[in-house]
């Protein structure tokens, strides 16, 4: 574990304690940008949802993970690793996360996140059918049960080659996109989102640029405007901390 974000002042109540589970790090040529992912994390809490006290916890690096009593609630990062993957942190991952989901502690997914709990819930994730998906791209909310805060239609950007194609039993599907038809979805305590809230625009570009032999030359070509786009990544952000707050103590 380590640094954390968010502390009580005054009267305020005491802090919502979020396990940050990192599932990977930025590549260190790019760390330079906005650092790594975790403190991507870390100022987009501080910026929007300063009630969540957030530790940070290497699980690809190989720390031990937490019960799921240890903490209110837990966000899993996105990854460069596929969330079908047998690698051991990620099987480790996957057990936590069910865990979790049985003890209905809130819990979110990002990216890699949301299709981890997508796959260890019964939900199916593969390649998205339409290659990868970058830059700031637009979901129509399906719900009525949202936060009102939540707008009829959101951006967020994006960073994927892989999206779940089939929900868990019993999960219900917030938000859809041309490019990802489950771009948001909860089930029990647990919410996804296929979009990225932490990113900023200089780091996705980057990002993009740095991944372009895999993603390729016209894909990044035609993303690469979007990202001059305004996107509702403090209203997520927001959302978020609503739904972690639920397991507070």
């Amino acid at each position: 574990m380590s640094e954390r974000s968010g502390s009580p002042r005054g009267d305020d109540p005491a802090p919502v304690r979020v396990g940050l589970l990192e599932c990977d790090h930025t590549d260190p040529e790019l760390r330079a940008i906005d650092g790594d992912y975790g403190e991507m994390f870390l100022r987009l809490f501080a910026r929007n949802a300063p009630h969540l006290a957030l530790s940070r916890i290497d699980v690809i690096g190989g720390a031990p993970l937490p019960p799921p009593s240890a903490f209110d609630a837990f966000v899993v990062t996105g990854s460069r690793c596929d969330a079908v993957g047998r690698e051991p942190w990620i099987l480790a991952l996957a057990d936590l996360v069910r865990q979790a989901h049985d003890a209905q502690v809130p819990t979110v997914g990002i990216c890699f996140g949301h299709q981890l709990i997508a796959h260890v819930l019964g939900g199916r994730v593969e390649r998205a059918a339409h290659g990868w998906g970058v830059g700031v791209r637009a979901a129509q909310v399906t719900s009525d049960a949202l936060p009102p805060s939540v707008p009829s239609r959101f951006r967020l950007i994006h960073s994927h080659q892989d999206q779940v194609v089939a929900l868990p039993p019993d999960a219900e599907l917030l938000a859809a996109s041309d490019h990802a038809p489950i771009a948001a979805f909860r089930t029990g305590s647990m919410l996804g989102f296929q979009g990225h809230p932490e990113f900023s625009p200089r780091f996705a570009t980057a990002l993009m640029d740095h991944r372009a032999d895999r993603i390729g030359a016209e894909v990044v070509a035609e993303a690469r405007p979007t990202l001059s786009e305004p996107t509702d990544a403090a209203v997520v952000a927001r959302w978020i901390g609503d739904h972690l707050a639920g397991g507070a103590t």
